[in-house]
């Protein structure tokens, strides 16, 4: 029986193992199956030479992510984003806010935002404030306060409501159906002139 032969996986193996991993297994698996299969890397000095290097290089990556994300978490502990909704009653919303609504509110403030990465555990419909919460890291979490509300009606349209609300009361008649209104003729109008006195006018 031949002796096993030292691979790197360079995928993950159901059964074998993951990614990175240095493996003993039988020749005839590495030559047939793992090696033409892009699956695992011979274990050669080289090969184990880069296999660390793309380690520090991924756990250098990795610090520097995690970094940004604490700074990340730091400045959303004091971010307060107000999104404006038209309500009905009892403050319901139209149309529920949405990941990407509040992902474009932390734009606008120059907060940059996954919005796959925010936890809100049910649509958001009513008027009030919220606390979202965001899976920046692994590692770490933050979160900051959503407040959502009512949209103010513009000085035309409450103008314009004021003066419908008038119309609707009653009023003097419109200046056009009061000309196309007629009097009633005067007895002596009815028929025209006068007629004339009998005979022929001499004495």
């Amino acid at each position: 029986m031949s002796n096993p032969i030292e691979i790197i996986l360079t995928q993950d193996v159901a059964s074998l193992g993951m990614a990175g991993q240095v493996l003993k297994v039988a020749p005839g698996y590495a030559r047939n199956y793992l090696l033409p299969g892009s699956f695992a890397l011979p274990a050669t000095p080289a090969n184990l030479k880069r296999l660390a290097r793309k380690r520090a290089e991924f756990e250098e990556r990795s610090r520097l992510e995690k970094e940004n994300a604490l700074v990340l978490k730091k400045t959303l502990e004091g971010l307060t984003l107000t999104i404006t909704r038209k309500s009905v009653e009892k403050g319901r919303l139209y149309g529920a806010v949405t990941p990407q609504d509040i992902v474009d509110a932390a734009s606008a403030e120059s907060v940059a935002i996954d919005r796959r990465r925010l936890k809100i555990s049910e649509p958001i419909k009513s008027l009030g404030d919220y606390d979202i919460t965001v899976r920046i890291h692994p590692e770490v979490t933050g979160s900051f306060r959503l407040r959502v509300v009512a949209e103010r009606a513009a000085p035309d349209d409450a103008a314009a409501a004021a003066a419908a609300q008038l119309d609707g009361g009653g009023g003097p008649p419109d200046s056009e159906t009061a000309d196309t209104e007629t009097a009633e003729p005067r007895p002596d109008e009815a028929d025209g002139a006068p007629d004339a006195p009998d005979g022929d006018g001499t004495e």
